[in-house]
């Protein structure tokens, strides 16, 4: 039992070392864009859900934190501040589905192929979802989702989702560049690894678990791998109930994925998995908190309609473009770390995020961190 504890473990250090720098690249490219880009007009420019505005709800996702939870604060928030509730779902998952950090993690784990279908299937899974939603979602049950949305209940993140640090003055490569644009790029980079590192260390554990102790055979029965027709429909469908259990939102999810895919879930399957980050079991009981049960019911049903419709789509058009990688090869099942190229960048970028880090430390940052939790927070350089 102990020898099997500690391969389980193995396995994850071993991932962990291999997407290190990617994670680190990824959440400082994040940092920047967070720096320059402000959340104050957020609100003001969702005000319906016009195909115009959608894209810009697309935008400014994709430029916040990759957080699932407080990708969900926000979205509250803005919607409590006068945003479309339907342009807030929309911002929710761009927020989680489109970020940099997402498609580094993917590429280097799983190759540019899922990267690319991970960004073709984001905004397609968003434009189902506005369309579920002016079919099926009553203005009575927005208006009920508001009322509670006012009482401000608590959930998690809400104060890493209330923070702005961003600048507003001058052009992007000024802001960025300036004392206060560094200040905020190592605050939000820390406040990221901060707000994710239960959700990262959670993921690594559970791929680790199944990578070592889960013999393949299974997965390929569970996935139906050996009914090609059946396993392009029912990959869509039970991705996103496999992530709904797993707990694992955000990026903490990609190695999970890999783990899925080495093990014979169909490509439509894993991409919907990965979409599948925002109906886990804690994310449904905020919505609960934040929304109501009527409305929690009505974004589980619809998101997972929208992910498993994008995700099939995926499947078919990367199929009939034969983009569908052919070997299960995800870069989870090394049991070694070596003298590599990965070492090479690994030190490299722990050697920019201790600089962020100390920067963080000496710019009180961890005054901050011990205010994330809390309900209320706006700090702001410059």
């Amino acid at each position: 039992m102990v020898l099997a504890i500690w391969h389980a473990v193995v396995m994850a250090l071993t991932m962990a070392w291999e997407i290190l720098w990617a994670l680190i690249l990824g959440f400082l490219l994040s940092a920047v864009v967070q720096a320059v880009v402000s959340k104050e007009e957020m609100s003001r420019l969702l005000p319906d859900d016009r195909a115009g505005t959608i894209v810009k709800a697309c935008g400014l996702g994709a430029a916040s934190s990759s957080c699932s939870y407080a990708a969900v604060a926000l979205a509250r928030s803005m919607f409590r501040k006068g945003a479309n509730f339907t342009s807030s779902m929309a911002f929710q998952f761009a927020s989680t589905n489109l970020v940099i950090e997402l498609g580094i993690l993917l590429a280097v784990l799983m190759g540019w192929r899922f990267t690319v279908a991970e960004f073709v299937g984001g905004p397609l899974m968003i434009w189902v979802l506005v369309v579920l939603f002016r079919m099926f979602l009553p203005r009575s049950l927005v208006e009920e989702a508001r009322r509670q949305a006012e009482l401000g209940v608590q959930g998690r993140m809400e104060g890493h989702a209330a923070m702005d640090m961003s600048l507003h003055e001058g052009s992007l490569w000024q802001r960025a560049n300036s004392q206060e644009g560094r200040t905020a790029i190592s605050h939000f980079f820390v406040m990221d690894w901060a707000s994710l590192w239960m959700d990262l260390v959670g993921g690594l554990l559970i791929a680790g678990a199944l990578a070592a102790w889960v013999p393949k055979h299974f997965w390929q029965v569970f996935f139906f791998e050996a009914h090609p027709v059946l396993a392009k429909i029912w990959g869509p469908l039970i991705g996103p109930v496999v992530a709904v259990v797993s707990f694992v939102c955000s990026v903490g999810n990609v190695p999970l994925a890999a783990v899925l895919w080495n093990g014979g879930i169909s490509f439509g399957g894993m991409i919907a998995f990965l979409f599948a980050d925002l109906i886990i079991l804690p994310i449904l009981n905020i919505y609960r908190k934040y929304y109501g049960w009527k409305m929690s019911a009505f974004l589980l049903a619809t998101f997972h309609v929208a992910m498993a419709v994008a995700a099939l789509v995926v499947e078919l058009v990367f199929g009939a473009l034969h983009l569908i990688p052919q070997e299960r090869n995800a870069r989870v099942m090394e049991e070694a770390i070596s003298w590599n190229y990965t070492t090479w960048l690994n030190i490299g970028f722990l050697v920019v995020a201790a600089l962020l880090v100390v920067r963080f430390l000496r710019t009180g940052g961890p005054a901050m961190l011990r205010m994330m939790a809390g309900e209320k927070m706006a700090h702001r350089h410059g």
